[in-house]
């Protein structure tokens, strides 16, 4: 029988995955995010939409370099969570 301490550790690995895996293209974007916007103080350039094409370049380039990463990480916590699916049952 599942426990309460059993979905609260499965909730806890669900949470620290998801950082995990999303964590570089987070970081990608914020970091285009902070150069665009240094560049735009320094520039005195007000354009709104001048961050978001950047961003989306940046995070699609991320994404095929990180993905097959993410995906792995992603099937490893499933992998672990169907494996142990007949202990939460019992």
């Amino acid at each position: 029988m599942i426990t309460q301490g059993d979905i609260i550790t499965i909730a806890k690995e669900a949470i620290y995955t998801i950082i995990i895996a999303s964590s570089p293209l987070l970081l990608i974007s914020l970091i285009i995010g902070l150069v665009i916007s240094i560049f735009q103080t320094v520039t005195s350039i007000q354009e709104q939409t001048l961050t978001f094409v950047p961003k989306i370049v940046a995070v699609f380039l991320g994404l095929m370099l990180f993905g097959p990463w993410m995906m792995d990480i992603l099937s490893n916590f499933m992998t672990r969570l169907w494996t142990d699916f007949s202990v939460y049952l019992s």
